[in-house]
């Protein structure tokens, strides 16, 4: 009967039904930009989706393991003040700049809203697992929704196909 409850988990907990669909939009809208970033950036398509998973793992990674990635942080930070300072000043520079440089500040909150809402929708059904599974479990659902949503046609071509279609 694990095996039944496992795969009724989209019925049960809808929320994380909509993780996947917003990881294939966003995966759709990574799709459309790509050449896009890749030729005003000089980056090959390689590296721009090896940026793009990085991102999306690390904020599965925050979002799935808040209490032990702060814990760990805040017991670095409690050391001294020094290192208090480099710290947040690492974290708030290098984030800022990464999140307002490359306009990604809008697919991160996206992305990190419909995780904290898929794990306190499992919360609520009453599946917590461990730490590692629920980040495998999420890493699995984004990935995925991420290829499918690269699998889909650009949204417009169609419009603008039919536009250009002499009979």
């Amino acid at each position: 009967m694990p095996i039944l409850r496992l795969l009724s988990l989209p019925v049960r907990a809808p929320l994380l039904t909509v993780l996947f669909l917003v990881a294939v939009v966003l995966g759709n809208h990574w799709q459309v930009v790509q050449p896009t970033f890749t030729s005003l950036h000089g980056v090959s398509s390689a590296w721009f989706w090896c940026l793009v998973l990085l991102q999306a793992q690390v904020v599965v990674v925050f979002c799935t393991m808040p209490d032990l990635l702060l814990r760990q942080v805040s017991m670095l930070m409690a050391s001294s003040r020094v290192m208090t300072l480099v710290v947040t000043l690492l974290v708030v520079i290098t984030g800022g700049l990464y999140l307002l440089k490359l306009n990604v500040l809008t697919d991160v909150l996206i992305l990190a809203s419909a995780l904290l809402l898929a794990r306190l929708d499992l919360i609520r059904i009453g599946v917590s697992p461990a730490a590692g599974i629920c980040l495998v479990l999420m890493s699995v659902v984004v990935i995925a929704g991420i290829a499918a949503g690269t699998l889909l046609p650009h949204p417009t071509a169609s419009l603008f196909a039919e536009g250009l279609r002499i009979t």
